[in-house]
């Protein structure tokens, strides 16, 4: 928690690794994946991002954009050993 906020993050298996760029709908509210977002993921398979509400109408389920994202060591080693 920093300063009264809880920080969400979400990992590519947590996100049912989907692999075209959309908007999904998920227990937590609407996620809209982009390509980019796709690219770290399929770079890095453990990356977690932090997932960004946006503004929505008070009335609609919630919606998120994917953030910051954070690399796992696992990943790295990977990413360095790749061809």
């Amino acid at each position: 928690m920093v300063d009264g906020f809880v920080v969400n993050k979400i990992t590519w298996q947590k996100a049912g690794r989907v692999t075209k760029p959309g908007r999904y709908m998920f227990t937590f509210g609407w996620l809209t994946v982009t390509s980019d977002d796709l690219d770290v993921w399929e770079r890095y398979p453990d990356a977690s991002f932090t997932l960004i509400e946006v503004a929505s109408d008070a009335d609609a389920p919630d919606e998120f954009r994917l953030g910051t994202f954070d690399i796992a060591e696992s990943s790295r080693d990977h990413a360095d050993h790749e061809p």
